[in-house]
């Protein structure tokens, strides 16, 4: 029986073997590289090689930096804004698009709001940095015909956080809604109509039976975001943003990008991206543990 077993479950671990195949190379394997970041690393000598061993002066000398301060700051509010919005918007329109009766209209929304998610931030970079110049962009000619003054979106530090922040959740909100109207149709029909027998309203109906029968999925993805607590989205920013807005755009990603690749100080940038993935590490175990506290969910 076990042989039988065996035979009739190896097309599935075939069938697995190339995404393990995958995490195993660009996932794993790399963890060795960790070493950097207690070595002043020189490529020359190798990544095994006669180097000198440092211990924890590249996270001192990257704690003692004027800007870390700014650039953690940074990091944090423009990631926590993307999670919490981009948790809300998701869920308010699945619930909107639930409500709509007329199939046709209801999935040509679908498809328009979901389509951004496939395009890479190169393309939406281009076009946003046309949309939104403070020259002939789109939207200063709007605001210029009710009488406001040109806004430099992608130039002012006050604009900047909450232009990438907005135009994050406009790109993805459209795959979290698909996700939450998948959840919905899960809901069973015969509990509105016991809601609108007691007399409940819509609003009351969306209170008492929607969201208790969206719960799961809401903390499932609750807690795989948190992970990402410390990833402010560095292809996003790296695409929109130039040195004017270093102060308030500057997030670990591309601080790590310049201080690794362009000034080559190898062992700076890995003690950073050790030091962010720690973080994420306790992030993820602690949204773990709340939501089996608080909702007893289980991930596995």
């Amino acid at each position: 029986m076990q042989i039988r077993s065996w035979k009739r479950e190896l097309p599935l671990h075939v069938m697995i073997l190339p995404g393990f195949l995958f995490l195993l190379v660009f996932n794993y394997l790399p963890i060795g590289g960790i070493i950097i970041a207690f070595q002043k690393f020189i490529p020359a000598k190798g990544l095994f090689g006669d180097q000198d061993w440092i211990g924890l002066r590249n996270f001192e000398y990257v704690m003692n930096l004027p800007s870390f301060d700014n650039i953690m700051w940074n990091t944090f509010y423009i990631a926590m804004m993307k999670v919490i919005l981009g948790l809300l918007v998701p869920i308010v329109i699945a619930i909107l698009l639930n409500e709509v009766r007329h199939m046709a209209l209801k999935r040509g929304v679908q498809t328009a709001i979901y389509l951004p998610h496939f395009l890479s931030w190169v393309v939406l970079g281009g076009i946003f940095i046309e949309i939104l110049s403070p020259n002939d962009g789109l939207v200063n000619r709007a605001l210029q015909s009710f009488g406001i003054e040109p806004i430099f979106f992608l130039g002012d530090n006050r604009w900047f956080p909450n232009t990438m922040i907005l135009t994050d959740v406009w790109k993805e909100f459209g795959y979290g809604t698909i996700i939450y109207l998948a959840a919905l149709t899960s809901i069973n029909p015969n509990l509105y109509e016991a809601a609108q027998i007691d007399g409940a309203s819509r609003w009351r109906q969306t209170l008492h039976v929607t969201l208790p029968g969206m719960q799961m999925v809401i903390v499932l993805l609750m807690v795989l975001n948190l992970g990402n607590l410390l990833n402010a989205g560095f292809d996003q920013i790296f695409n929109m943003y130039s040195p004017m807005v270093y102060e308030s755009g500057d997030i670990l990603d591309t601080f790590v990008y310049r201080i690794g690749l362009l000034d080559a100080q190898f062992g700076v940038a890995t003690a950073v991206g050790l030091f962010k993935s720690v973080i994420a590490l306790v992030l993820v175990s602690a949204s773990y543990y709340i939501a089996y506290k608080v909702a007893d969910y289980r991930i596995f």
